[in-house]
């Protein structure tokens, strides 16, 4: 039978099996005709003469199977299957070949690779079956290829992944090792998970397991202050991390430090808490200094209440170097020891300023009680004023009881001879300047007649007597005895009248 009767003699129905991408390769033109009729409503057939399969037209044409003559593939089967397989896009395309039923010719057509045989004469049912059935196949293997390259892909991005986190991992481990700062993990509980040398040698232990074996809780075992892990945590709980927090704690050998933490929480992918993060800083040296220099300013300050009110001292600290003020109401109080020059004489450097010291230590109680400011003491003088920087009504009293007191009081220290020192003391009031003078030595003074008054009051005054000013005996002689001295020739106000302040006519 001829190859023309052969592929014409064709029996049965057509079954729609769908729209597929064939290549026929064939010898005799009636080939692709008799083929056609079967293929043509259901397939996409593409045909060829030429004995080679071009990967560009396989691909360009999306073809899914091949048809080819016997006659045709015992020629060239070995090498064609090899151009397929050459090629990962086109290896699991299926070959079918197509020719008589001689069992030689169909034997030599599964060796050299193809994967099903068509036998004249050809019948539709078993045509389109046959076909259908090799692409299922095609399809599963593009699929199951298809899979495998995703798994691969999967793997090969796994292991990438791994690599990366093993690096991270290795990296993260040499800072953690080498790090200077202390960095932990802790349990919910207070246990140390891990902690790095710079922390055990921070704490004063011989390595990160000493820590870890001797602190079983952080709370009990690392804080001085008992509650303190507690509230840190309470901190945590609320915003997730802490920066900067200072705490007091234990070294090994129980002496204490100061530290500085940072920490955070951590959490897993799903959010679940895992573990407390931090790093630790040694401040104990900054702490230190920052104590001595709290010190020393707590000191600078008191000395600077000590020369100057408290107020004109926080005034100064805070505000600027210049400072002065106008006051209406000012009482002046000047007090000399009386021939203390000629006492001074007889006595060594060291009585002589302790004694000074304790006189002078006693009119400072005394102006302390009675609320009076101490302006200076100048050799053997000494002076104070009341209505300022705080003003007050009752300065001229507040200077009149003090005054009083510094007579009664003068009377307890002797002369070298064995006789009580004496005192001067003049009083005058009215309105004054105060200030601050001085850059390096700050002196807080005053300045005005009242001042230059009282001074006058104090040096043409008589030992154990109190001169005052008029203004000042109009403003005391309801509450206090008073007695007229006549008129006093003062330097540059010429004669002025005077009294003495003799005693408070009813008790404090």
């Amino acid at each position: 039978m001829s190859n023309q009767a052969e592929f014409s003699d064709i029996q049965g129905n057509f079954c729609p099996v769908g729209q597929e991408g064939l290549l026929l390769i064939h010898g005799e033109n009636h080939t692709q005709v008799a083929l056609r009729q079967v293929l043509g409503p259901h397939y996409r057939l593409e045909t060829s003469t030429e004995l080679a399969a071009s990967p560009h037209f396989l691909k360009e044409h999306a073809i899914a199977l091949v048809l080819i003559e016997a006659t045709l593939f015992i020629k060239i089967g070995d090498d064609f299957c090899q151009q397929l397989k050459a090629h990962r896009w086109s290896r699991d395309i299926p070959i079918i070949v197509v020719g008589d039923r001689d069992p030689q010719k169909v034997a030599a057509t599964f060796d050299a690779g193809a994967q099903d045989y068509l036998s004249l004469p050809l019948l539709a049912e078993e045509v389109t079956a046959r076909i259908q059935a090799r692409l299922n196949d095609y399809r599963r293997c593009q699929q199951l290829s298809h899979q495998n390259r995703l798994l691969f892909a999967e793997v090969r991005e796994r292991k990438q992944a791994e690599e990366a986190l093993q690096q991270a991992e290795v990296k993260y481990r040499r800072i953690f090792e080498n790090a200077t700062e202390g960095i932990f993990q802790t349990s919910r509980e207070g246990r140390y998970i891990s902690v790095n040398p710079a922390l055990a040698n921070i704490y004063g232990y011989d390595s990160p397991d000493d820590l870890m074996h001797v602190i079983t809780d952080v709370g009990k075992g690392l804080y001085v202050q008992p509650q303190r892990r507690a509230e840190l945590i309470v901190y945590l709980e609320q915003f997730n991390q802490i920066k900067g927090a200072e705490s007091e704690v234990y070294r090994k050998d129980g002496s204490k430090m100061w530290i500085s933490e940072t920490i955070r929480k951590v959490y897993d992918e799903s959010k679940h808490f895992q573990y407390y993060e931090g790093i630790v800083h040694d401040i104990t040296d900054r702490r230190r200094m920052e104590m001595e220099l709290r010190q020393q300013r707590q000191q600078a300050d008191r000395l600077l209440v000590n020369i100057l009110p408290y107020q004109i001292a926080n005034r100064l600290k805070t505000g600027p170097r210049t400072i002065a003020e106008s006051y209406d109401e000012v009482t002046v109080l000047f007090a000399d020891l009386v021939q203390f020059t000629a006492a001074s004489g007889q006595m060594d450097a060291k009585e002589l300023v302790k004694l000074l010291n304790e006189v002078f230590s006693t009119f400072d109680h005394l102006a302390e009680k009675h609320g009076l400011e101490k302006i200076k003491t100048i050799g053997d003088a000494y002076m104070a004023a009341a209505g300022l920087p705080t003003p007050r009504a009752d300065h001229i009293d507040a200077v009149a009881s003090m005054a009083l007191d510094m007579q009664a009081a003068i009377k307890q220290f002797r002369r070298p001879d064995g006789q009580s020192f004496q005192l001067r003391i003049g009083i005058s009031t009215g309105p004054v300047i105060a200030g601050v003078i001085g850059v390096r030595k700050f002196a807080y003074d005053l300045w005005g007649d009242t001042v230059n008054l009282a001074s006058r009051m104090e040096s043409t005054g008589v030992p154990e007597r109190i001169q005052v000013t008029t203004e000042v005996y109009e403003r005391l002689r309801h509450r206090y005895h008073l007695e007229s001295r006549g008129m006093v020739f003062i330097k540059g106000q010429g004669n002025v009248e005077s009294y003495w302040l003799l005693s408070r006519k009813r008790p404090l």
